[in-house]
């Protein structure tokens, strides 16, 4: 609607993951970085975690976008709760098997066919498993099984598991060493900070061919980072509305009182009214609906605490460097360097499994008080 009117070659806001709008941030080229390392060691786990809308689909995109897939078959799959059956038969359709009704171990014949038949052509295999928290534990050790098909040595299957933090809960549970020894590379997405807020923004208008129109003031970009927290797919929904709203008031400036505006229109759609609202007089900050209830993504106090001392401390820093200094010594590691590699990689979970946890504690009595 409002894409002609402000000359714009698409729609630079859409929710649908699309790689021609990749923005490559600190946290995902970051990321980036470790599904590429990943794909060139052609075996094991890549596990790539964050919360709702922190773009990890459109980051494999990313990655896809730019290999060549004359050597790769890829198949890409979003779960939903599948059983250990239903999880296979998925897999085997997803490349192209037909297996009917037929039974697990039949089921499990065929893929493993197919994979030696791409195998044999020079063809990689790569799985990618969006939304991986939905996975029951007894469908995550079906993939590690199907992780078990070889052809002269080497391994015929790579998966990319992608899911929200829940799911390293479910890495972590007892049971699950083995898959854990899998895991080649692991990496939590974050949200953007207030600056990169600004360049996604501004990044995806000019791939949507914007030519400044309409106009973002300066003060606009900090009132959208404190409604969106920094969460990419909250900016995609406000700025959108925000095209929108200009579009239909005929304005030509986007400022903060828009943003103020807009952000309030989304938060009466959510609650049925206005909330947090106050006298004209109040500071910005206190006249906006807070983002983490509109989308239900709540950032507690407790839990940027907890995010605050680990920064401090640069813990997850560390334990990526000792990850890639691991990494660089090549496959043929001596068991002990493979251990330390193991307990590096739980420790990276652990702690991320702590944050969750708190989370969980913190939102509790809140949760009960709404209800």
């Amino acid at each position: 609607m409002y894409e002609e009117h402000f000359s714009l070659t698409k729609k630079p806001f859409q929710l649908s993951p699309d790689a021609s709008f990749f923005f490559p941030s600190a946290e995902h080229s970051r990321a980036l970085g470790f599904l590429q390392y990943g794909l060139s060691q052609g075996d094991g786990f890549i596990v790539i975690t964050g919360n709702v809308g922190t773009g990890k689909t459109t980051l494999v995109q990313a990655l896809l976008a730019d290999l060549d897939d004359s050597d790769l078959s890829v198949g890409n799959i979003v779960t939903s709760n599948l059983s250990e059956d239903d999880l296979l038969h998925t897999v085997a359709n997803t490349f192209g098997v037909v297996v009917g009704d037929s039974s697990k171990a039949s089921v499990l014949r065929e893929i493993e066919h197919n994979f030696m038949q791409q195998a044999q052509a020079n063809r990689r295999i790569l799985l990618i498993v969006d939304e991986a928290q939905n996975i029951p534990a007894k469908s995550v050790e079906e993939l590690r099984m199907l992780s078990n098909f070889q052809y002269q040595g080497k391994p015929l299957l790579q998966i990319f598991l992608l899911g929200q933090q829940e799911f390293r809960s479910t890495l972590l549970s007892e049971g699950f060493e083995q898959l854990r020894q899998r895991v080649i590379a692991t990496y939590h997405l974050n949200p953007l900070n207030e600056e990169e807020t600004r360049t996604y923004i501004e990044h995806r208008l000019t791939v949507a061919g914007w030519k400044d129109s309409p106009k973002f003031s300066d003060d606009a970009f900090p009132e959208i980072y404190r409604f969106c927290e920094g969460v990419p797919r909250r900016i995609n929904n406000v700025c959108d509305r925000l095209l929108l709203f200009a579009y239909l008031e005929e304005l030509d400036l986007i400022n903060q009182k828009v943003v103020e505006t807009v952000s309030n229109e989304i938060g009466s759609e959510f609650w049925g009214g206005v909330p947090n609202t106050s006298d004209d007089n109040s500071p910005s900050d206190q006249v906006k609906p807070l983002a983490a209830e509109v989308f239900d993504t709540p950032e507690t106090p407790l839990e940027s605490m907890a995010r605050n001392m680990f920064g401090k401390a640069d813990v997850q820093n560390r334990i990526a460097a000792l990850e890639r200094a691991v990494d660089g010594l090549g496959h043929k590691l001596q068991p002990e360097i493979i251990e330390i590699r193991e307990e590096l990689s739980f420790l990276r979970l652990m702690m991320d499994d702590v944050l969750h946890e708190i989370r969980e504690i913190s939102q509790g009595p809140r949760k009960k008080k709404r209800a």
